[in-house]
């Protein structure tokens, strides 16, 4: 797992008046909301006796602990601690590690890391959220499966023909080849546009919707943004439009938090959302059905021990960015933190590390 990136906690709609406790790589994190509807996100541990501020309350713009009272404003900074009174100075070690969040497109974000600003992977852009004449539905899928698996189920192009009977043929078709695709490189990630021969949907109302009621070519393409964010277009016709958005947060190693947000240009009446739903969660549970057993659970560190073919290109590309950033010292060391789970609480690295010294609870190891 990676620090350094923005991770989707929760849909805005479920912030409200009480904080939420959310696992993310590996460790427990409190969102609440302060007096002003801000997305607040601090590490979910109290710094005075280990004490989980979810489990607490909402003052005003603090999270006060359940176990003795102490108050975190949405900074981090401790604003009271009930036992040395009420007049008392509150020392500037009481901190806790806070965490930039975003509200975008329906969800919360938080960026769990250090990075300034101006350093860090941007959230990738959902453009046709909010358009009109443009639909958008988002769904939220937990799965137990490595989410770098999961980002390089996406961007193989292969694997549709075999996992999607919507996508092709099963393996079937005794002609089949993988077509060629046109690489897309970026800073943050890799992606391809090709073209792939597909049958039409089952469901009438969704094949006569999508243009293919015959075998079809359909213009396709995928890729990754970052280490957890991957986007699909899916083109039936010229006219016919589908873009999905996947922004995945692991848990922890072997489990994985995907929230869907897919948008069309046709279908548009909302009575249409829970057949395009539906649609998309067949899709996924194929994909989570073939993740679940595949060994070895994580990603392997190094290429060679997997056999690559050309339509692997880019995976072999993510795996070098993913090497990249090790070496940046953004990479959990999780075996660390697992030997020590039982007798030490970590932290990710928050921003105000970078300005402050004096915190109490120790940085998570990285590799």
């Amino acid at each position: 797992m990676f620090i350094n990136f923005w991770y989707v906690a929760e849909q805005s709609e479920n912030l409200t008046d009480q904080p939420i406790r959310k696992k993310m790589l590996g460790q427990n994190f409190v969102l609440f909301r302060d007096e002003s509807g801000k997305a607040q996100c601090l590490s979910d541990v109290c710094i005075h006796r280990g004490g989980s501020l979810s489990g607490g309350k909402i003052i005003g713009n603090c999270i006060q602990c359940p176990y003795h009272g102490w108050q975190f404003d949405g900074k981090g900074i401790c604003h009271r601690i009930p036992s040395l009174g009420k007049e008392a100075k509150i020392p500037k070690r009481a901190k806790i590690d806070s965490y930039p969040t975003k509200e975008i497109y329906g969800l919360v974000f938080c960026f769990l890391g250090d990075l300034p600003e101006k350093e860090r992977c941007p959230i990738l852009e959902v453009k046709e959220y909010g358009w009109e004449d443009w639909r958008a539905t988002t769904q939220h899928f937990q799965f137990d499966f490595d989410y770098k698996r999961s980002i390089e189920n996406g961007i193989d192009g292969a694997h549709n023909e075999f996992v999607h009977p919507t996508h092709g043929f099963s393996g079937e078709n005794e002609d089949y080849k993988s077509p060629p695709i046109d690489m897309k490189l970026t800073e943050w990630g890799t992606g391809f546009f090709n073209k792939v021969y597909a049958p039409p949907l089952k469901e009438k109302r969704m094949r006569e919707a999508s243009g293919r009621s015959v075998n079809a070519v359909v213009e396709a393409g995928t890729g990754h943004h970052g280490i957890s964010m991957l986007w699909t277009y899916i083109h039936p016709t010229p006219e016919i439009l589908i873009h999905q958005y996947a922004f995945e947060t692991p848990i922890d190693e072997t489990s994985t938090s995907i929230y869907l947000i897919n948008t069309r240009n046709f279908l548009t009446d909302p009575k249409d959302d829970e057949r395009v739903m539906e649609r998309n969660q067949v899709v996924a549970f194929q994909d989570r059905d073939v993740l679940v057993n595949i060994n070895p659970v994580l990603t392997p560190n190094k290429i060679k021990n997997e056999f690559f073919v050309p339509m692997d290109r880019p995976l072999k590309r993510y795996r070098e960015l993913l090497e990249k950033w090790q070496q940046k010292g953004w990479r959990i060391d999780s075996k660390t933190v697992n030997n020590n789970r039982l007798s030490h609480a970590y932290a990710i690295p928050s921003p105000g590390r970078k300005h402050t010294k004096g915190w109490v609870v120790d940085s998570i190891p990285m590799l």
